[in-house]
């Protein structure tokens, strides 16, 4: 028989379960209506596109608590390297308007980007666990400490009686409550500075915000022994003499002088010209143009293998200039990178100019490439490509630093082409240009038979960088080299905080530039 005086032991359900977890693309819907509610007044959630991309840079860093499977809460980060910031910086620069290219993996700061609670749930006490949880992301990437901006929404009602740092003093000293301010105080943030436009649509703020920190005490300081990213790149471009050969090993010869001697200055990365191995047109028999060409390719497997022995024994990367290659049927004029760690990519010439085709049969290539080198990203364009800017801008946005363009021209006229694109490639791409080319003359080489050149380095014209943008150049139609270094940390200052932001002030939200083929 059933003793029907005991008590049930069926247990009541939680009224709660909450988890805490990262965020994931299905949550968009949930996250959308708690942001659209929270921030109904500053524009409500990220589009489902910033969200994506929020999530692809960094997924570690975006956390929601959930009640029963049901996203109730969510905060949002990214790591930044401080100093390319500062304390004077705006809500937008940070987040990259929306698409968070500001996330650097190898930063030493976690930002906080967005915190926010269904307002059904604000009774939990959730935001003190989303902050304990950032606290502990931070501690476990080993970041100095958490910085975000915080919004004063309570300041409204008491602008017109005090300043923003008497406000601040004042909740600091609990005369008076903000909602957010009096939160993060709680929770050890201090305000390290006061900034004015840090989110211009917040007008309950007034467009002030409070900067807040926090400080990881448990943080270490990371060095890197040996292999770490370079911060200053030295490189060499060589303005290469045209001259009469007798042989293969005559023009390696060459070639192996100016990688032993650029090496020798502990240079990163040396580059040739466009069709640097021209000489040996001449050792052909055939005096049609087309067919002497077709002969110079045969020569450029081997040349490109003992360049890729080269920058093995020298240490250094090689930017072949650029050599004809001759397969299928097909002529191209391709330049290869031959890294010092012995691989090597190549980047074919795009744009043919008329005289290659109609002399030579020549044709373009349909691949454009960024090239991972240990001296950062690098772009390859080779002459008459630098002059489509699209070019450039795609290599941009695949974050280039450096564009190495070798080039090959006959005139003075052709070389400015040359040279006032690249100028223009740096300025507006916001990276270092260096450009070489080579000069004399092949007097049984038709179609290649006089140069022109002016080898330089060019940078973006900002007040960090040389007066006249140009930080190298060489005599010109004079043999000789050119060694330049260039500090990278000072793209990352211009990007941030520069009298003009190519870049960043591109409006996306009416054009872009996209590669259409497959």
């Amino acid at each position: 028989m059933t003793d029907k005086s005991k008590p049930s032991d069926k247990t009541k359900e939680p009224e709660h379960k909450l988890t805490l977890r990262q965020l994931r693309l299905a949550d968009y819907k949930a996250i959308k209506g708690i942001m659209d509610t929270v921030y109904s007044n500053l524009g409500g959630s990220w589009t489902k596109e910033e969200f994506v991309a929020l999530l692809k840079a960094f997924p570690e860093g975006q956390i929601c608590i959930t009640d029963k499977g049901k996203v109730i809460a969510g905060a949002l980060s990214i790591i930044v390297k401080y100093s390319d910031y500062g304390d004077k910086h705006t809500y937008e620069q940070i987040v990259g308007k929306g698409k968070f290219d500001t996330h650097n993996p190898d930063g030493d700061t976690l930002y906080g980007v967005d915190v926010f609670v269904d307002p059904e749930y604000r009774n939990l006490r959730l935001g003190r666990r989303l902050y304990d949880a950032r606290k502990e992301m931070c501690e476990n990437l080993n970041m100095r400490g958490i910085i975000a901006g915080g919004r004063i929404p309570g300041y409204l009602e008491h602008a017109e009686k005090m300043s923003p740092r008497k406000y601040i003093d004042m909740v600091r000293n609990k005369e008076i409550y903000d909602p957010i301010l009096t939160f993060q105080l709680s929770n050890d943030f201090h305000v390290r500075k006061i900034l004015k436009g840090y989110m211009p649509s917040d007008v309950e703020s007034k467009a002030y915000a409070t900067l807040l920190e926090w400080i990881n005490v448990y943080y270490e300081e990371r060095e890197e022994l040996i292999g770490g990213q370079k911060t200053v790149v030295r490189i060499g471009v060589v303005q290469w003499q045209m001259r009469n050969l007798t042989s293969l090993e005559d023009l390696l010869q060459q070639i192996e002088f100016y990688v032993d001697t650029v090496s020798s200055y502990k240079a990163d990365i040396i580059m040739f010209p466009e069709f640097f191995n021209a000489p040996m047109m001449a050792l052909s028999n055939d005096p049609s143009p087309s067919a002497a060409i077709r002969t110079l390719a045969d020569y450029t497997e081997e040349v490109r293998e003992k360049l890729i022995s080269m920058a093995l024994s020298y240490n250094i990367n090689i930017i072949a200039g650029s050599m004809p290659e001759y397969n299928n049927k097909q002529l191209h004029n391709v330049s290869y990178l031959c890294r010092r760690d012995g691989t090597y990519d190549k980047q074919y010439k795009l744009h043919v100019t008329p005289d290659e085709a109609a002399y030579w049969g020549m044709r373009g290539g349909n691949k454009l490439s960024i090239f991972d080198t240990d001296i950062g990203k690098i772009g390859i364009l080779i002459c008459y490509d630098v002059e489509f800017p699209e070019l450039a801008r795609m290599l941009s946005d695949m974050d280039m630093k450096i564009l190495f363009v070798p080039y090959w021209t006959d005139t003075k006229n052709a070389y400015l082409r040359v040279r006032r694109c690249a100028q223009a490639r740096a300025i507006e791409n916001e990276c270092y240009v260096a450009i070489t080319g080579s000069v004399g003359n092949l007097p049984r080489v038709e179609n290649m038979d006089i140069q022109y050149s002016q080898s330089a380095v060019f940078s973006p014209s900002d007040f960090a960088f040389p007066h006249d943008a140009v930080v190298a150049e060489a005599t010109p139609n004079t043999e000789m080299t050119l060694i330049a270094d260039l500090d990278l940390d000072l793209l990352k200052d211009l990007n941030t905080g520069g009298s003009v932001r190519n870049l960043r002030d591109r409006r996306r939200d009416l054009y872009n530039v996209s590669w259409i083929m497959d």
